[in-house]
């Protein structure tokens, strides 16, 4: 399902612990690491979709997390033309997503990278809520950016806790 712009609609996840940790994916065979995502079906709303792909990215259902926040607006991602299959080309451009955080309410043994029969993480790992962005690939990078800084403040409203500085991202 891609829209007129060329965008297809997806959500994305930001999952942190009790310690504002955030949650990192490292995908099959590769040396990429990043954060749930996935597209949203047909008739799906952003929410649906965000429990569907936290339970077939990460094995998480809705008991496991809290909703703390999520981006008011699209936040859209360009694909390298490279990336796109040939077909595509002249109608997909990229992503555009919905950003949820959540606080995990379950325990970190609740995180199964298996649930589901297409596992896209093969190792996972809780880091700083500013970690550097390098190891994300460089055409996401913008797009996390923008997610985890209109995020923060729900991090603040929940554990009345201010996260150290955005500089680094």
């Amino acid at each position: 399902m891609i829209d007129r712009d060329g965008y297809r609609p997806n959500v994305g996840i930001i999952l942190c612990n009790a310690k504002n940790e955030v949650f990192w994916g490292k995908r099959i065979r590769e040396h990429s690491w990043q954060f749930p995502q996935g597209g949203i079906d047909k008739g799906e709303s952003p929410e649906q979709a965000m429990y569907r792909e936290l339970y077939e990215e990460v094995g998480l259902e809705s008991q496991h997390v809290r909703i703390l926040g999520r981006t008011k607006n699209w936040l859209r991602y360009e694909v390298p033309t490279h990336w796109i299959k040939r077909e595509w080309r002249s109608s997909y451009k990229g992503q555009k997503q919905i950003w949820f955080l959540l606080r995990l309410t379950g325990r970190d043994c609740d995180v199964s990278l298996r649930a589901s029969g297409h596992p896209e993480f093969d190792a996972w790992r809780w880091s700083d809520y500013w970690v550097p962005l390098e190891s994300v690939i460089e055409f996401k990078r913008e797009v996390y950016r923008l997610a985890l800084n209109e995020l923060a403040t729900y991090i603040e409203r929940d554990r009345r806790t201010p996260l150290r500085s955005a500089e680094n991202v």
